[in-house]
């Protein structure tokens, strides 16, 4: 179910992907969707379908994210261990502002809207629009947390976000 954090900024999951995505053709309802999954997102997007068995190479122009018409698909997994590249966090970031337009709604999804789309967010207010605070991703996430209750971040991107909080940009 989305969960709006501002009224140009939505969290969801993959069910809130294929509806933002229909209205987005539709009538245009959404200025722009990030889809912080690999699988089926990113997979389907670049091509190389939901078969497990297919890897895409790693020095594939899009290996780390594709962009096409409206959306953002990005090449991420929500691992207990951090398997995160800097860049990703950056690109997402800077996806969203490039589409921050007046009356514009943007939709952040991932597979269950738990964890990578929100962290994502959780970024967006704090080092771009400076609605949460930007000293420590722990004192962002304690204030986030009062905004989305449902956060609970993998492992993996916890220790991620913590360490590399102040590349993050």
């Amino acid at each position: 179910m989305l969960h709006e954090l501002e009224p140009w900024l939505w969290i969801g999951g993959d069910e809130d992907c294929a509806l933002a995505l229909a209205s987005q053709r539709v009538n245009q309802s959404w200025t722009a969707v990030i889809h912080a999954a690999k699988w089926p997102c990113h997979a389907n997007a670049v091509g190389y379908g939901y078969d497990s068995k297919v890897v895409l190479a790693k020095n594939h122009p899009e290996y780390l994210w594709a962009e096409r018409p409206g959306s953002l698909y990005l090449n991420i997994i929500d691992p207990p261990v951090p398997l995160f590249q800097v860049a990703i966090f950056t690109t997402a970031l800077d996806y969203i502002a490039e589409h921050d337009e007046p009356g514009g709604r943007q939709v952040i999804h991932c597979n269950e809207g738990l964890s990578r789309a929100p962290s994502i967010a959780l970024l967006y207010l704090a080092k771009r629009a400076e609605r949460l605070p930007d000293d420590s991703y722990d004192k962002a996430r304690e204030v986030f947390l009062t905004r989305y209750p449902r956060y609970k971040p993998g492992g993996g991107i916890a220790t991620f976000l913590s360490e590399h909080w102040k590349e993050i940009r």
